[in-house]
């Protein structure tokens, strides 16, 4: 039996990508086609990840459905908030103002600084000797 999907949205956050897909459900959510509890150990991560459904009120309304490549499980948070709150958007759009306000639409757009050549970070010098 195929499900309707409702919405669907992208997010990024660092070199994380999260494709999210809503379906009308229960509340169930699945990353990757585990478990979030799984997926996502840290409970601190999975509050801020649901952050948009609490905001609007949304919790438990819908079946969330997670694809997350790249970055590591923090930036796969962020991204995932970020393309759910494009989802719920997408889906309704007088939710826009409630998470605008919230900053859930913004891309957090802060990346790891590059390594420069002749050093041993990207900030990070060698020891400066005068003599």
């Amino acid at each position: 039996m195929m499900v309707k999907e409702i919405a669907a949205g992208t997010g990024r956050r660092k070199t994380a990508v999260a494709r999210v897909r809503l379906t009308a459900g229960t509340g169930k959510w699945f990353v990757n086609d585990e478990a979030i509890e799984e997926y996502i150990p840290s409970e601190a991560l999975r509050q801020y990840l649901r952050q948009p459904l609490a905001l609007t009120g949304m919790d438990g309304k819908f079946d969330v459905s997670v694809t997350a490549k790249g970055g590591g499980i923090s930036g796969q948070s962020g991204a995932i908030r970020h393309g759910l709150s494009r989802a719920l958007v997408a889906s309704d759009a007088n939710l826009r103002e409630v998470l605008k306000k919230a900053g859930c639409l913004t891309r957090d757009s802060r990346m790891k600084e590059r390594k420069k050549p002749g050093q041993p970070g990207a900030r990070k010098r060698f020891q400066f000797s005068k003599r």
